[in-house]
């Protein structure tokens, strides 16, 4: 990426290399290692300063097995991550809790990931003492200042959960996650489990409290109409794979690859009168536990190009033309100038 003031490039501030996660199959009595569900194999990627990634794709395409990989709340198989140069995945111990401190992550569920038990306050705190930021009433007022700045009352520190509505409750996960300062965040699907009125709101204050903090997001999501809305950058993901990667307009307007083609076949048009002709894949995803030789999507790909050799070619992502990667060995490798940014 070119930095808008100094006109060099500027270095990621999460570098994804090669990230595989496979989940070990266990049969028998002794339960032995017959097998692996490859739920991420072979991810990477760039997120820059003050970017948003979307990370889209169908139910069990490895999504959130790769937010979760990078931040190490599920240990990787392989591969590397850097966070501002940092390998995240060498650090142990203390030096991995302060690293924490920087990546931070909004969960799906607003009902599970809040504790019962603990107060609004108590659990926005928690962040603060853990890491030593502030105690007794300074950590108060700086539980109250991040309720005010993501929509809520500050006297709400003193309930619990089960009194809010599932908006409300993702609002305080957003405040629990900013509580520590983090400069990259990982939004699992955080509007998913919510109405559409209110997925609206908190995709706006994601956006205010990017612009006002600086903050980067890996913005997971399989609801493309709120994709348009929030990311720079579109990285779409199969069978543990991404097949493709662009700027979010190329992704919208000239998708290359059959699968992203499918996908945006299927997002609704706000107009009754206008009819899109939706692109119907043949059969279901294939398992990851045993996955298709060559091109992972060869099986379902309704493109006309498609023959034998997609069936042996595993499809690298290779740049087609300036910042826009696809894994197909049917699109040509397009000419790159020498000063593409």
């Amino acid at each position: 990426m070119i930095s808008a003031k100094t006109g060099t490039p500027t270095a990621p501030l999460l570098e994804v290399r090669n990230l595989t996660k496979h989940f070990p199959i266990r049969t028998g009595l002794l339960q032995r290692v017959t097998g692996a569900v490859k739920a991420v194999d072979g991810v990477s990627f760039d997120v820059h300063s003050g970017e948003t990634l979307a990370l889209v794709g169908e139910s069990g395409c490895g999504k959130t097995t790769t937010g979760r990989s990078i931040l190490r709340l599920i240990e990787p198989t392989s591969g590397t991550v850097r966070f501002e140069g940092t390998d995240v995945l060498a650090l142990r111990g203390e030096t991995l809790r302060r690293m924490r401190r920087r990546i931070q992550i909004i969960f799906q569920d607003p009902y599970g990931s809040l504790n019962p038990r603990m107060t609004v306050g108590a659990a926005i705190k928690e962040g603060l003492i853990v890491h030593g930021l502030a105690e007794g009433s300074d950590a108060d007022r700086r539980v109250s200042t991040l309720l005010d700045e993501v929509g809520l009352r500050p006297e709400y520190a003193s309930r619990y959960p089960h009194e809010f509505s599932g908006g409300q409750r993702q609002r305080i996960g957003i405040a629990r996650a900013l509580a520590v300062e983090p400069s990259f965040i990982v939004c699992d699907e955080p509007v998913s489990a919510l109405d559409v009125s209110v997925q609206a709101q908190v995709v706006n204050l994601l956006r205010d409290l990017q612009r006002d903090r600086g903050l980067s997001y890996l913005f997971i999501a399989h609801d493309l109409a709120v994709v348009a809305h929030m990311a720079d950058r579109v990285a779409v993901m199969y069978l543990g794979r991404i097949v493709e990667l662009a700027p979010r307009r190329t992704i919208f307007r000239t998708p290359l690859m059959p699968y992203t083609q499918a996908l945006l076949s299927a997002v609704p048009v706000p107009d009754p009168t206008v009819k899109r002709q939706r692109i119907l894949l043949p059969g279901d995803p294939p398992s990851p536990a045993n996955p298709p030789g060559g091109c992972v999507f060869h099986p379902r790909c309704p493109s006309p190009r498609k023959d034998a050799e997609c069936t042996r070619v595993v499809p690298p992502l290779e740049e087609k033309s300036p910042g826009h990667f696809v894994a197909c060995i049917k699109q040509p490798l397009l000419h790159l100038s020498s000063n593409a940014s």
